[in-house]
C-alpha cells in the first residue's frame, strides 16, 4: 500500500505567505518531487488556519516514504529551506501509511 511523506509548515507572517506560496510552487515542490523520486507531489493551504501549508509526497511503499526523513537528499532541501526562510517558517514532518483507498 502507498504512503505519504508530509511536511506541515506554519507561515505565521501574512506578508510571507505569497512569496512562500510562489517559491514552493515554482521551486521547492518540483525540486523535492524530483529529488525524492516520489510518484506524486501536491500541496495546499488550510481552509481552517490560513497560516498552515501542507505538502504531500506520495510513495509506492511505506519504507520509501520513511527513508526520505533520514536521507542525504532531504538534508540538502532542508538547508535550502532554512537559508530562504530561516526561523520565520516552522515545520514538522510525518509519514502516513495508507490503510485503505477507495476510488469513486
Amino acid at each position: 500500500m502507498s504512503a505519504y511523506f508530509i511536511v506541515r509548515a506554519v507561515v505565521a507572517d501574512p506578508a510571507d505567505r505569497e512569496p512562500f506560496d510562489h517559491w514552493y510552487r515554482t521551486e521547492h515542490l518540483p525540486d523535492a518531487l524530483t529529488a525524492f523520486k516520489a510518484t506524486a507531489a501536491m500541496r495546499g493551504w488550510s481552509a481552517v488556519d490560513p497560516s498552515v501549508h501542507m505538502a504531500f509526497y506520495r510513495f509506492e511503499t511505506l519504507e520509501a516514504a520513511q527513508a526520505i526523513g533520514s536521507s542525504d537528499v532531504i538534508k540538502g532541501l532542508i538547508a535550502e529551506f532554512d537559508l530562504r526562510w530561516g526561523e520565520r517558517v516552522k515545520r514538522t514532518r510525518d509519514v502516513l501509511s495508507i490503510a485503505d483507498e477507495l476510488k469513486g
